[in-house]
């Protein structure tokens, strides 16, 4: 395996940023209807689940150093991904502090949300649970960075928890699991090889194709369910995300071009989730 796929700015993989960006973005559109809102809380929530992103980003590759004789990473590969793996414990652990301050300020339920997400992040490539070869990290996404990571959020910023949320928490959680999946897409073949059994090889490439469109596709009718429920007050500025499903198409069909994958979802990921925060930010209350 080469280095350079190890590399910080490589591992970092700045393009699934925008999760933590949007998701967190969506917590603070929600919050700002409420009287309680509170600025300070509402920027460490952002710093807090850019760091667990960046954190699990960088803890990612440590299950490759457990990989067979024969795909074994190089002495440099290794050390680089230790190296790494601190820099994602570091990560981890001013996000604790700043989970620390947040639970004093808002209670329990929010200290049992964090304990979760660690527990989710932990696992989603660490042995024995690994989550990822046990096919199961687009469902787990779904629900760790996606509906728990909006609603966390939200209960962090405003100190309510609210089902309407987890509603407005769907479209958002769908693209988590999109920019997993198209990663999935992007390493099917090397995965197979390794024996890395995502959800994507246990599919078959044609069939995670297929549930890759299937999830953009939930996105667009979750929002119109949304809109005529009278939640997403605005449709049009998701019109925009539109014109990104041509080129992902193109790229898929190319399999040449497949490694561009991962960061043109990412772009559509951010393109969308801040279309869909306009609409939320003129929710009526």
């Amino acid at each position: 395996m080469e280095l350079g796929r190890y590399q910080f700015i490589q591992a970092a993989r700045p393009f699934s940023l925008v999760v933590a960006l949007i998701n967190g973005g969506v917590a603070l559109a929600l919050a700002q209807r409420f009287d309680q809102f509170d600025g300070l809380r509402a920027g460490l929530v952002i710093l807090a689940c850019v760091l667990l992103q960046l954190a699990v980003n960088l803890i990612n590759d440590l299950a490759d150093l457990k990989l067979t004789a024969g795909q074994a990473v190089s002495p440099d590969c290794a050390q680089q991904i230790r190296i790494n793996g601190r820099r994602g414990a570091a990560c981890f652990l001013v996000a604790f502090f700043i989970a620390c301050y947040l639970i004093v300020e808002t209670g329990w339920p929010l200290l049992l949300l964090c304990v979760l997400g660690l527990l989710g992040a932990l696992g989603y490539t660490l042995e024995p649970i690994n989550y990822k070869r046990r096919g199961l990290g687009v469902v787990l996404v779904f629900w760790m960075m996606g509906v728990l990571f909006v609603s966390g959020g939200y209960l962090a910023i405003t100190g309510q928890w609210s089902l309407k949320v987890v509603a407005l928490s769907l479209p958002v959680s769908l693209l988590t699991s999109l920019l997993l999946l198209s990663n999935e897409i992007r390493d099917y073949h090397s995965d197979k090889g390794q024996q890395v059994a995502t959800l994507t090889v246990r599919l078959g490439l044609d069939s995670g194709i297929r549930l890759f469109w299937l999830l953009v596709g939930g996105c667009y009718l979750i929002c119109l369910a949304l809109y005529f429920q009278g939640w997403l007050m605005m449709l049009w500025p998701l019109i925009l995300s539109l014109l990104f499903l041509p080129l992902l198409k193109r790229l898929m069909n190319n399999r040449s071009l497949i490694t561009q994958l991962p960061p043109r979802t990412g772009a559509f990921f951010l393109v969308f989730g801040l279309g869909y925060i306009s609409g939320l930010l003129n929710l009526a209350p």
